[in-house]
């Protein structure tokens, strides 16, 4: 998959909407929180999402996949991984990991901040 792919793809999200809190890093948000990290766009294309709600459910991914998906710097604790967008994982596979972290951001969300559609 292609990371303009991939933001397609956020973007289209319920309440879904394009921030770079970073210079040069991209994240996409539901309410005030964010559901993809999708960095700068230089070198390997990949995404940054929540896994699982503990970094042991998020290991599974690790675990499939040693060779495409990592532990996310600073976050990785909370059950958040890097997952490489040209490697082995299929498309399929992404935006469902993709779906599974915007679910979980949007269910932690004030009520006043979840997307109504």
């Amino acid at each position: 998959m292609e990371r303009a792919e991939m933001l397609t793809y956020c973007l289209a999200k319920p309440g879904a909407w394009l921030d770079r809190p970073w210079e040069g890093d991209e994240v996409v948000k539901v309410g005030s929180r964010i559901f993809a990290f999708l960095g700068t766009g230089a070198g390997k294309p990949t995404v940054g999402i929540k896994c699982g709600p503990t970094r042991e459910v998020a290991d599974e991914w690790l675990h499939r996949h040693p060779d495409d998906a990592q532990v996310m710097a600073y976050i990785g604790r909370s059950g958040w991984n890097t997952l490489r967008l040209d490697g082995g994982i299929d498309d399929e596979e992404l935006t469902e990991a993709v779906d599974a972290s915007y679910d979980m951001v949007v269910a932690k969300l004030p009520k006043r901040e979840r997307p109504t559609a």
